[in-house]
């Protein structure tokens, strides 16, 4: 039953994305950023409730109120990266418009890449980091100063369940240098979708929301240290049969 509802999930995608991403294409010279958000949003839900309904892939929220108290500031997000299936959750259901930071080559997948590149986010070319680091920063500014979240994931690419690596600095470079509040998110997504696997396993999903953390006062590196310091713990807490070993 798992892999003929991931086969029947799969083929929803390969017609509803292509189907989603003209009607993306014909909307948007209508609408506003803010709307174009809104109506690239709707396709996230979708994928979010079918994943629910059809896979098994419940979520639960835990922190809201954490991001509720920070609307009105400057957000840098930065959360654990396990699945594809966060990067879709997100933008379904947090209550503020994000701004993602991701590689230049997901522009590329098509479709999907090309509705995306009609949005205001951050791409970035990974093979020239110091250019990367310098437009992160630039554009960063201005989104937030826009009203927008900016969202990272400072583990760089998606890590297995039960898996560390250091984490980049950039985004708590980016909070210290705009003086914005970082949220930090820690999450089991890889335990219902794993790392680039076709089959989705039923589950719940947890999202644990922390608490804002000041970047006044603190140097980049203290902040950082301070974010994942957070976000491995509360994996720990959410997940503790991964990390048995």
């Amino acid at each position: 039953m798992i892999y003929l509802r991931s086969t029947l999930f799969a083929l929803f995608l390969l017609i509803f994305t292509p189907v989603w991403a003209v009607l993306c294409f014909l909307a948007f010279p209508f609408l506003n950023p803010e709307n174009r958000y809104r109506f690239i949003g709707l396709w996230n839900k979708i994928v979010i409730w079918l994943l629910w309904h059809l896979c098994g892939i419940q979520y639960e929220i835990r922190g809201m109120e954490h991001m509720l108290a920070a609307l009105d500031q400057p957000v840098v997000v930065l959360s654990k990266h396990q699945s594809a299936y966060e990067t879709i959750a997100y933008i379904a259901l947090l209550p503020k418009q994000l701004c993602f930071v991701f590689k230049r080559e997901l522009l590329w997948i098509p479709f999907f890449g090309w509705a995306l590149a009609l949005l205001k986010m951050i791409h970035i070319n990974r093979a020239k980091s110091e250019t990367a680091a310098t437009s992160v920063a630039s554009q960063g500014r201005k989104r937030l100063s826009e009203g927008k979240w900016i969202m990272l994931f400072p583990e760089g690419t998606r890590i297995a369940t039960g898996s560390h690596v250091p984490y980049r600095k950039g985004g708590a470079r980016l909070a210290s240098a705009t003086h914005a509040i970082v949220i930090p998110i820690a999450h089991n997504a890889g335990r219902c979708w794993p790392k680039n696997s076709f089959l989705k396993y039923p589950g719940k999903v947890i999202f644990s929301i922390g608490p804002a953390i000041l970047s006044a006062g603190k140097t980049p590196g203290q902040l950082h240290q301070e974010v994942e310091a957070w976000i491995e713990s509360e994996m720990h807490a959410i997940d503790p049969s991964a990390y048995q070993n």
